[in-house]
């Protein structure tokens, strides 16, 4: 009889560890399974081409003087007019400027300015500074013409400019996305940037809120599926293996910000 349940209680203890090992598994299998937030959000993320755009293939600009503070350029085409809606913008279902065409200008890495004149104010620090001013369609979307832009290495003096040159090394600009998207502007954000002086094999990579993706060639994007709130996008010049062009102001990171409509929380 004491056999019996010495053997009975040896069944028992068998069972409770099989069942308990089971548990343990269960338990990993569904943790290996799980995916943070963040990744989660990731998944969603999409990026597409931007639908072509009216070229403006005669759109000049040119003569730009910096002088007390003060910047003047020279804008030419008969296609392409500073402060006007670009055609297609309606259709276009992304952030537009309401007031139209205009000038983006960029010094060294920093946020550009939306300029919709030829002349302007512009408080530049004294010292050695990178300046890249293109001209926009009223959605924000460079011309990538060399005509309609210029790019040089200047030196600032006193407010005015003591010295400028070519730039001639390869070198990206950040333009889009910039600041706080609201609504319905929030479904499908356009991500533009400006290569100076690429070489054969040169591409972009873009880190979007950690995920990377590979943009080989030049143009415009559509970004599909951000969350609201902040997001932070890194954009790095690479040579054809990968590696990062030693180059000033690479890579170069913003943030911005997206929002949903108030009218859709009423």
């Amino acid at each position: 009889m004491q056999t019996f349940h010495l053997i009975k209680a040896l069944v028992i203890t068998l069972l409770l560890t099989s069942l308990y090992a089971c548990n343990q598994k269960s338990n990993e299998n569904v943790n290996k399974k799980s995916v943070n937030p963040q990744s989660a959000i990731n998944s969603e993320l999409k990026i597409t081409n931007f639908s072509k755009s009216p070229l403006f293939d005669d759109a000049k600009l040119t003569n730009m003087v910096y002088k007390d503070g003060s910047f003047s350029f020279k804008v030419d085409g008969d296609s392409y007019e500073l402060g006007s809606e670009t055609t297609d913008a309606e259709n276009k279902m992304c952030a537009n400027s309401g007031k139209g065409q205009h000038i983006h200008l960029i010094v060294n890495d920093n946020p550009y300015s939306a300029q919709y004149t030829s002349e302007f104010d512009f408080d530049i620090p004294d010292g050695e500074h990178y300046l890249l001013a293109f001209l926009s369609r009223s959605y924000h979307e460079s011309i990538k013409s060399p005509t309609a832009r210029i790019a040089k290495k200047v030196v600032i003096n006193n407010k005015s400019i003591s010295s400028s040159e070519d730039i001639t090394e390869s070198m990206l600009f950040y333009s889009r996305p910039k600041g706080t998207y609201v609504g319905d502007d929030t479904k499908k954000v356009m991500l533009d940037y400006y290569l100076l002086n690429p070489v054969q094999g040169q591409y972009v990579v873009a880190k979007i809120n950690g995920e990377v993706k590979e943009l080989k060639k030049w143009r415009p994007y559509f970004i599909e599926g951000l969350p609201m709130g902040q997001n932070t996008i890194e954009l790095t010049l690479v040579n054809a293996d990968g590696s990062k062009v030693d180059t000033p102001l690479n890579p170069v990171t913003r943030t911005f910000t997206l929002k949903a409509n108030p009218e859709e929380n009423m």
